[in-house]
Order: C-alpha cells, then structure tokens, then sequence
C-alpha cells in the first residue's frame, strides 16, 4: 500500500510514520532463526503496523525485537534515531525538505568519531531507508516523490587507500594454532565443543555468526566428509565441506553431552546459543597459549586465514568468492595481495632492460 509523503499533519509524526513502516518491513525481512519469543515478535510486528505514538516508543520496540533474537535490527534501527532527533531539530515542515545534501550534514555530525565499518552500516541504513520510502510514496494523482539518496560522494569514508590488509596466519602459524586447539586446557564440558567450533571456521572459512547459527540438520554425513549448510548474509543458502577426519571426534563427544535448545549445534551450559564474542576471547587465548600474535586476535581471522591459504594453493578467485560466500568477486579480491609469486612477476618485469646484477 501506497501512502503521501507527508502523511501526518506534522513533520515528526510523519517522520516516524515513515520509520515505523520501514521497521515494520525490516523485521519482516530479517533472518528469524534466532527469535527466541515469537510471540513478542509478532506483537512487536502488530505495534508497529499500527503505527507508534513517540520515538521512545519505536526505540523500545527495536531493543524488545532484538532481545527477541531478530539479530541485527539494531544495525538499521540506530542511525534512524539519531537522524530522527537530528532532523526534529531542524524544524523541518515537509518530509520533502530532505535531501542529499542534509542527509550528507546529518552523516558528518553523527559518524565523526566512529569507525569507518560504522559509518559504512549508517550510510546504507540511510540509502536503504530512503528508497523504501522511494518505493511506497504516492500522491492523489499517482504521482511519486523520489530522494534518489546514493550518497557516492560522501566524504566520510576513508576509502579504500585506508584500507588495511587482514590478519592471517602462515602456514608454520597454523600447525602451531592447531596443535593448541587440541591442548588448551579447556575445562571439561566445554572442551570439545570449543575445539569443534574453532576447527569448523578455520577448515571452511565460513563467518562466525554462520557458525553459531547452525543447526545439528544442517552437518550432512557422506563417506568420509561433511556437507554443511550455511545461512549467509542476506539469508543466501551455499554448502561447504569439512573432511571427517578434522571434527568427527569432537563432533561426537560434544553430541554425547550437548543439552542445546532448539537443534542448535553449539550452545552454552544453559542450552542457549554462544555470543561471536565468546568465540573470540576463546581464539585469542589459543593464539596467546601458542605464541602466535596478530595485528587483530580475533575469531574473524579464522576466516582470512582459510581465504588466504585457498588463493595461495588454488590460484582460483571464483572458488574463494564461493567458498567464502562473497557477493562480489571484488571482496574476494583483497587475498591475491598475498600472492608473493605474482608481486615476483611484476618485480622482474623490467630486467631484460635493466640487466639481471
């Protein structure tokens, strides 16, 4: 359904007419496999269809979705408020006063001292939000009211030269991170789910939150490997494969005394479903336990270490772009900075003029 631009009679109630509707499409489109509370969610969906009387109120229904398991509503949800109390402000008295420009002011004063990913989720929450209101404004003669907010030249953005080049481990590295998974003095209960969980990320290269999202289905047994199921970003499906040499004795222990809720494949002692922080502070004690140390410790390094060694050994950017899930085969190109034997190629290229000394 179509509505006008200026719905309500005042500038801010229309504004969060607007947020509400986008929010009410959000939520609608985000993955739900970690709602805890359906019922909340649809009751939180009910409210916002109806619409909502202040911005305390949208703000205490995002934080209630989120509590409900609808994992990253807050990315969206975040930059609206701040844009909503930057634009009430302003003391603006028609919703087609915005336009680029004023959302480029808005971007400037509320990302200052934020990081450049940051500012990154608050410039799509702007270009997102903006064409849904594209998409479903219309006036008494049809006619539609376009902002067109693109935002390529926002200067906020270091850009692509501040770009640093991830962390990874070596191949000497990873023997070594490996032979720590298996000995760390992890505490009984855990233990195997620890070592299951690290060896699954670092052998497929697959995101940590896919893995704290799978499910026990979602391991397909065939001979001697694992087909496993991902849910990637923007809830794309693709498989990957493990050989079961790597995890089935972890795998089997951890089945053995595992109590998660809901078919989850890792869980907490309470059953319920790990935190990305948790797997990072358990990778940076393996790190530390092994003498290795890395610009950025974390659990995400797993992964730029698998995308690194499989464009090293394969050569084959189209795999590392499936392997990996990339939507563009641009992302995967950041790995062939490690190729040592192409830099060698170019760094010869002038000898037959200069003379080989």
């Amino acid at each position: 359904m179509r509505y006008p631009l200026d719905f309500e009679d005042q500038f801010e109630k229309t504004l969060l007419f607007w947020m509400s509707r986008y929010m009410h499409s959000k939520l609608n489109s985000l993955s739900n496999r970690q709602v805890k509370d359906p019922q909340m969610l649809a009751r939180i969906i009910a409210n916002l269809r109806t619409g909502v009387d202040s911005i305390e109120t949208l703000s205490r229904l995002a934080k209630e979705a989120r509590n409900a398991g609808l994992i990253g509503i807050g990315t969206y949800y975040k930059p609206l408020e701040k844009l909503y109390r930057y634009l009430a402000e302003l003391g603006l008295a028609s919703m087609k006063e915005i336009d680029e420009e004023l959302i480029s002011d808005f971007l400037a004063s509320a990302t200052a001292q934020l990081s450049d990913a940051t500012k990154k989720n608050y410039r799509i929450a702007m270009i997102n939000f903006f064409g849904y209101i594209d998409k479903q404004n219309s006036d008494e003669n049809g006619q539609t009211h376009r902002y067109g907010i693109e935002l390529k030249n926002w200067g906020g953005l270091a850009g692509k030269s501040g770009t640093k080049l991830p962390s990874y481990m070596q191949e000497h590295e990873v023997e070594q991170f490996l032979e720590a998974v298996d000995n760390y003095p992890f505490q009984r209960a855990v233990a195997a789910r620890n070592r299951l969980l690290i060896k699954l990320i670092l052998f497929t290269g697959i995101r940590v939150g896919e893995a704290l999202r799978l499910k026990t289905k979602d391991l397909i047994h065939e001979g001697d490997i694992y087909l496993i199921r991902i849910t990637g970003k923007g809830n794309k499906a693709r498989v990957v494969i493990i050989k079961a040499a790597h995890i089935d004795k972890y795998l089997k222990e951890w089945m053995s005394i595992s109590c998660c809720e809901g078919d989850w494949l890792f869980c907490n002692k309470k059953g319920t479903p790990l935190t990305q922080a948790y797997v990072s502070r358990i990778v940076e004690k393996i790190l530390m336990y092994a003498g290795i140390r890395k610009e950025k410790n974390g659990a995400h390094m797993l992964r730029h270490t698998f995308a690194t060694m499989l464009y090293l050994k394969k050569k084959d950017l189209v795999l590392v772009q499936e392997a990996l899930g990339h939507a563009s085969l641009d992302t995967s190109r950041i790995y062939t900075h490690f190729d040592k034997d192409r830099l060698k190629e170019a760094a010869s290229v002038m000898d037959d003029i200069a003379g080989n000394e």
